[in-house]
């Protein structure tokens, strides 16, 4: 259940309450594709780094270890020690784009996997037996995914099919949470805004789906490659078509500026990669701009990453020892890295929150966009 607790502009803080705890929103899910966040970050980490919603994967835990594996060892959280809430992303992004050799109809999509190269057949009705099996809090709608640019009259005929996949969703959900056996039985549902670059299907898709009364709304398909004020435009023309009493999530976005922008908007929640993986490479997120640990001037500096920072990272250890850690390619140093950008991100999310709170996020949104931005 959604509750608006404010408003500033277009800009929302509320409360979403699942199974599995009450999220504080806006909000940024920290992402582990296989069950894990990769850099070494276990379940405990994410807690004491101010996580609220873990994400996984279903196309991934679908592959390997298998959903029924986990579905035996009880599910998601128990598999993974996450008592907090999880989304599952239905698999459909990683259908088109890690898969080979994909043949689309209306029934779904066959696939050859790119681990272990057999063919596999995912549809709305597989794509949630996946993730019912998985026992996540929330389940995304198996939906089409277009490649950016695509056809109009292409991405016209996709919306659709999403939407016809998501009706097919939504009715197997609930066949799926009336069985005894279901490890969620209050598995919630997102429904997916798809496409492209293009308003008018955009602005329709959303109406279509709006109808359809589900647990929450996505915007996906964006952040692929569409210059960021096309992004921004999109989300701006959508949002006023969303309702008002359910959550709003961004897919796969993005940078703190992306989040700053799209918070203005109207988006109550996000996800991406970026923070984990960009610390894997040493590009590290602070207060004052974003770092590059492997520049040789800090092989010396005994400082923390952000003096200003409160993260576990920053209370130990200076960055000349964790460049260090890095060039002598340690573990430690991915585990530390990514600590520092998830914590980074999550405290973000708070002062957003806190700002809006107090009605100062315009104000606050207008000084950190620039320095969140700037590459020290």
């Amino acid at each position: 259940m959604y509750t608006l607790l404010k408003e500033e502009g277009r800009a929302r803080r509320a409360e979403f309450k699942t199974n599995r705890g009450t999220v504080q929103t806006p909000a940024f899910m920290n992402v582990a594709t296989a069950a894990a966040i990769k850099g070494g970050v276990s379940a405990e980490d994410l807690k004491t780094l101010g996580c609220q919603v873990m994400l996984s994967n279903t196309y991934h835990l679908h592959v390997r270890p298998g959903d029924e594996l986990i579905k035996d060892c009880g599910g998601l959280h128990k598999f993974t020690t996450w008592d907090g809430p999880i989304l599952t992303d239905s698999g459909g992004f990683q259908v088109f784009s890690l898969a080979s050799l994909r043949h689309i109809t209306e029934e779904g999509v066959t696939f050859q996997s790119h681990v272990d190269g057999r063919r596999i057949f995912m549809g709305p009705e597989e794509s949630m037996q996946i993730q019912s099996n998985l026992g996540s809090t929330i389940a995304m709608a198996f939906d089409e995914c277009v490649e950016n640019p695509a056809e109009h009259s292409y991405s016209k005929a996709s919306c659709e099919r999403t939407t016809r996949w998501l009706k097919r969703c939504k009715a197997k959900m609930a066949e799926l949470n009336s069985l005894e056996t279901t490890v969620n039985r209050e598995q919630m549902l997102f429904g997916i805004n798809q496409g492209c670059t293009y308003a008018d299907l955009r602005v329709n898709h959303m109406k279509e789906i709006a109808e359809l009364d589900l647990d929450g709304y996505a915007i996906g398909g964006l952040a692929v490659g569409e210059p960021t004020e096309v992004m921004y435009d999109i989300i701006e023309q959508v949002t006023p078509h969303m309702p008002t009493n359910k959550i709003r999530y961004l897919m796969g976005v993005g940078t703190p500026a992306n989040i700053l922008n799209a918070v203005e908007r109207g988006v109550d929640l996000f996800d991406c990669v970026m923070p984990s993986r960009n610390a894997r490479h040493g590009h590290l997120f602070t207060s004052k701009g974003i770092i590059n640990i492997n520049n040789k001037k800090y092989d010396r500096d005994m400082t923390p990453i952000d003096e200003n920072c409160g993260c576990p990272v920053c209370q130990r250890y200076s960055k000349a020892y964790i460049r260090h850690l890095l060039k002598a390619e340690e573990m430690l140093s991915q585990r530390l890295l990514v600590m520092h950008n998830l914590w980074f991100y999550n405290d973000l999310m708070e002062d957003i929150r806190n700002a809006l709170d107090e009605g100062r996020f315009a104000e606050f949104k207008k000084e950190q966009e620039i320095i969140l931005s700037t590459r020290i």
